[in-house]
């Protein structure tokens, strides 16, 4: 069986040999235009010397039809080039992944960081070194949002897992299709652009422009403006031949018909309506330039989509929504919208102006855009929250594709519960040390002791980031991993807001105050402590920490609490009492301290605190009897 990083190098193998005869083609072409420019050079002095006024046209002729089909030749091939570069890229980056190097990935998530939410900044979930570095995919504001929600918010059910779990699966498989809609993303010039201010506007119809009347006139006096001005322009120009060739011949009488003034009145006519509301219209135009690249991309990122079949009901369901009921795709009914804005985007010319008067382009393309509106206007941000979640979809597949030992959770109803068997942290690669966890009835707090460094927070935010995992739909690093879904809290990384002249032990009281709120309102809650008021002295930090875990072990919440304070883990023995001790420790081998991280039942019967400090230079006695 390849496994993930050999597959990932032969396809990088493969796009570079590609990318190398890409290279090799755009310098053929550039040496074939120097080669025929010479040439053609050449015979044009030689056709000229003798004469032959025929030839010299017809190889000017030829010249220029060949120099427009090799540039259109090179322009292809370099756009080629750039999706094959950007291909070998996202295989590098997955290569880089494997091997550990994703912490220098660009894009780290760090917008998403909320110090105030239940538990994504206590576990790395967005910024330097997180989950979101680690795997995202996603190039499109749409996408990195939609899986910035998967990784925040609580699943709707367990049948919403499921689903998500059923495309991640068949996604795992489809490594072409997922890289090339990475791909489609990555090119995107605006890709962190909000789309919403483009949403609301694909929604906003000008009904007054569409009215009926108002077309016909528009349409009827801009054709008319175009013939008489053609039929003048046409007169001008037989004049202006006849005389350089001295041809004394008159033009045809129906080029007589439209007296000169009849165009320069219809044009001056055009100029006053186009006047009438122009800060509107530029409003539109502007928004159709401003979005032209954005929509090319969404198009090519639909018709990427559409050409796959999916077999995930999830997914499936998605797709339905790219086609209306005639049949139509979205790609095509973006395709459209595309063609207008692109010719939008290039009016920035000289001879625009001059264009706009005679044909009033400016309205025609006003009309189009708002025609589009009416029938395709109201499913545009549907279609784009369809490539946002395959994005996010795609990026959680990574996960399953690049660890297939890793288990789809199991999710289940009833009482709280986290049973998990050689459970890891994801992100640690093989440095990580794995532990079975079981939290079920009747026990539903597990108290975690242990001296510093020996693994309590790291093993709690190993639980916190597969519980994340478990419910976005992705694979758990562990071999099998149960739980049901809860409201998940955590209190675990708190520090002063000199902003907000609020201490650390304020601010994580605000933090348990929100878990403490959401357990009152019988949800099933599962939370993370760690050293819980650890800013206040020895006495109200151990009275506090006892009545807060007594109140959150009550039936329905699940959670862990890491502690220094031994005299907690007296809690166990209280008379139906739901605590569960746990430890870590550290043992010691020719005077050095090393850890193994393993979780074991009981209470620590190890410190390590004086060791520390006396490695860190600090002259510490022998206290009370420890030395």
């Amino acid at each position: 069986m390849i496994t993930a990083l050999e597959k990932y190098k032969r396809r990088n193998a493969r796009y570079n040999l590609l990318l190398k005869k890409q290279q090799k083609g755009i310098n053929n072409i550039s040496s074939l235009r120097l080669v025929i420019f010479v040439l053609v050079l050449v015979i044009l002095i030689e056709t000229y010397r003798l004469k032959r006024f025929y030839l010299f046209e017809i190889v000017i002729l030829i010249a220029t039809v060949l120099f427009c089909y090799l540039a259109y030749l090179q322009k292809n091939t370099e756009n080629r080039k750039k999706y094959t570069t950007a291909l070998c890229e996202i295989n590098e980056t997955s290569i880089k992944r494997l091997r550990g190097d994703w912490i220098h990935f660009e894009d780290t998530g760090e917008d998403f960081i909320d110090e105030n939410h239940n538990y994504s900044y206590d576990l790395d979930i967005f910024g330097k070194g997180s989950l979101f570095q680690w795997i995202n995919g996603a190039y499109t504001y749409i996408g990195r949002q939609r899986l910035k929600e998967i990784f925040t918010e609580k699943p709707q059910n367990e049948q919403n897992i499921y689903d998500r779990q059923s495309a991640v699966k068949e996604l795992e498989q489809k490594v072409y299709f997922r890289q090339k809609l990475e791909l489609k993303g990555k090119i995107m010039l605006n890709n962190k652009q909000n789309p919403k201010e483009l949403f609301l506007w694909s929604k906003k119809i000008s009904n007054h422009i569409l009215k009926n009347g108002v077309v016909w006139f528009l349409r009827s006096l801009s054709m008319i403006t175009t013939i008489t001005t053609l039929t003048v322009l046409v007169r001008i120009i037989y004049y202006i031949i006849s005389a350089l060739f001295g041809i004394n011949k008159s033009a045809p009488k129906i080029f007589y018909l439209i007296p000169y003034y009849i165009p320069v009145f219809l044009i001056i006519i055009q100029c006053i309506i186009l006047r009438i509301k122009r800060e509107d219209r530029m409003e539109t135009l502007n928004m159709a330039e401003k979005y032209n690249d954005d929509i090319k991309t969404y198009k090519n990122m639909l018709r990427h989509i559409e050409k796959h079949k999916f077999k995930s009901k999830y997914i499936m369901n998605l797709c339905k929504t790219l086609y209306d009921k005639d049949g139509k795709s979205a790609s095509k009914q973006i395709g459209d919208f595309s063609g207008i804005c692109e010719v939008i985007a290039d009016r920035r010319n000289m001879i625009y102006p001059i264009l706009n008067s005679i044909f009033m382009i400016e309205y025609h393309w006003i009309i189009s855009i708002e025609k589009w509106k009416i029938k395709y206007g109201n499913n545009f941000e549907g279609w784009i929250n369809t490539i946002g979640e395959l994005e996010a979809l795609c990026s959680i597949a990574v996960i399953k594709h690049d660890n297939p030992y890793w288990s789809m959770p199991n999710i289940v109803t009833g009482p709280s519960k986290i049973i998990a068997k050689s459970m890891g942290h994801p992100l640690l690669g093989e440095n990580r040390v794995c532990n079975n966890l079981k939290v079920e009835a009747p026990y539903s707090v597990m108290l975690i002791t242990g001296s510093n460094m020996s693994g309590k927070s790291t093993f709690m935010r190993t639980v916190g980031i597969n519980i994340v995992l478990a419910y976005a739909g992705a694979p758990v690093c562990a071999d099998q991993f149960c739980c049901t879904i809860m409201d998940f809290y955590s209190c675990m990384r708190v520090s002063d807001n000199l902003g907000q002249s609020i201490s650390s032990f304020y601010a994580e009281i605000l933090k348990i105050k929100n878990i403490v709120k959401a357990s009152k309102e019988g949800k099933q809650v599962l939370f993370l402590l760690d050293e819980i008021f650890k800013g206040t002295n020895s006495r109200d930090r151990h009275t506090g920490a006892m009545i807060l875990v007594k109140q959150l072990s009550k039936t329905g919440n699940l959670g862990f609490v890491s502690t220094h304070d031994l005299e907690l883990a007296e809690m166990e023995n209280h008379r139906n009492s739901k605590v569960k001790n746990y430890y870590f420790s550290e043992y010691y081998k020719k005077n050095e301290i090393y850890f193994d991280y393993k979780l074991k039942i009981g209470i620590s019967p190890t410190r390590n605190a004086i060791y520390l400090m006396r490695l860190a230079g600090i002259e510490v006695k022998e206290i009370n009897g420890i030395k």
